[in-house]
């Protein structure tokens, strides 16, 4: 059985978001948060051929993200073949592919949102994807489909590295999802998922807008609840994104849609405690009643610590040129506390985890001064240690 039956309903996951959900994101979301679900940043399937080591870089992650899928793009049913077999062989519970990024260097190629334009395509690619799991699962090797000896070594190396063995101990099939739109120009929603259905993908998560909104206007949970009820009957779940901001708007969404469960994406950036509510909110939607889900409060000195941690994790695989991208992570940490835009100014600017240190030490400094002690407030200096 796919992990997807596995889950209790509504599945609360995280949503994969390009340029965010790295691997030291998912790690904090995981040890932090425990969404049911998490899928990585969606990755080309052509770097498998043109940039092996890119690939493994944005495939890596630890345990503690179980369970994880693997998230790919491209327009190429051959490409998706290998990539699968490539997403086996580094011990991935699934599969996801996007048909949904509004991008328009990913979509103008016929990838993304793009496949929503060539239904047929969408249904060979899932084919290709499900058929490259299927061999791999038959004993089928990288180098029989020409993966070099290289690749494989550094996959080897990979899987050593985080589980301490070099290859998955079992062949088990994984489930194939897909994550999209409910439109390319205008909403499609119901001949979309129709389409997609007839492969049988284990999954498909709904973003509420067509390609031409991009991420404006509002997500279009009407569009989402007729998905489905497409899929109602069939063993295909639908989750819905988009414009979930709190544990109160998922659960308002789950009601209203009755879809399986849902992605979290912005809300859960800087904010891995969204999570602790889930299981609140499963309780909730089974009693069938009113209730008011309330997001964890989270006090400063905890997200002082857990952005440090956050800074530390990517510093350590990562190389130091790298280390502008946790700029907005740091400011979105602390875009839940009042008074602090001065502390969010300065962390656009730091370059490494002493400035981090540096500039919540400040901070601290001054809160303390202008409560007139003598010491930062309690548990604030733990938290920046």
């Amino acid at each position: 059985m796919s992990f997807w039956q596995n889950i209790e309903k509504p599945i609360i996951g995280l949503s994969p978001m390009d340029g965010v959900t790295d691997a030291s994101f998912r790690f904090i979301a995981a040890k932090h948060g425990r969404p049911d679900v998490i899928l990585t940043e969606f990755v080309s399937v052509d770097a498998a051929a043109f940039a092996p080591h890119s690939l493994l870089r944005d495939f890596a992650y630890s345990e503690i993200e179980r369970p994880i899928a693997a998230q790919v793009y491209g327009h190429t049913p051959e490409a998706f073949y290998k990539v699968a077999h490539i997403v086996c062989e580094l011990g991935f519970d699934g599969l996801d592919i996007n048909m949904g990024c509004p991008a328009k260097k990913v979509a103008a190629k016929g990838s993304g949102a793009g496949l929503i334009l060539t239904p047929a395509l969408a249904r060979a690619i899932i084919r290709a994807a499900r058929q490259g799991i299927r061999d791999w699962t038959d004993g089928q090797k990288l180098s029989d489909i020409g993966i070099d000896g290289e690749f494989i070594a550094a996959i080897e190396s990979a899987n050593r590295l985080r589980s301490g063995v070099e290859a998955p101990a079992v062949r088990r099939a994984i489930p194939v999802s897909v994550k999209t739109r409910i439109g390319y120009e205008e909403i499609v929603v119901e001949d979309w998922i129709r389409n997609l259905l007839e492969e049988a993908p284990d999954a498909i998560s709904i973003h509420g807008r067509t390609l031409k909104q991009q991420y404006s206007g509002s997500a279009d949970w009407g569009a989402i609840a007729c998905a489905a009820e497409v899929a109602s009957g069939t063993d295909t779940l639908i989750l819905g994104n988009g414009d979930l901001r709190s544990m109160e708007d998922v659960y308002r969404r789950v009601r209203e849609s009755r879809v399986d469960g849902v992605l979290l994406g912005r809300a859960a950036q800087g904010n891995p405690w969204i999570f602790h509510a889930k299981d609140e909110l499963k309780r909730a939607v089974r009693a069938h009643g009113p209730a008011s889900i309330q997001d964890v409060f989270v006090p400063i000195e905890e997200r002082f610590r857990v952005a440090l941690e956050h800074c530390r994790h990517f510093a350590a695989r990562r190389e130091p040129a790298a280390f502008p991208a946790m700029r907005k992570h740091l400011a979105w940490y602390c875009k839940f506390s009042r008074g602090i835009a001065e502390l969010r100014g300065r962390l656009v600017h730091v370059n490494g985890v002493d400035d981090v240190v540096e500039c919540f030490s400040r901070y601290a400094a001054g809160l303390a001064a202008s409560l007139q002690a003598s010491d930062p407030p309690r548990g604030i200096e733990a938290g920046i240690q």
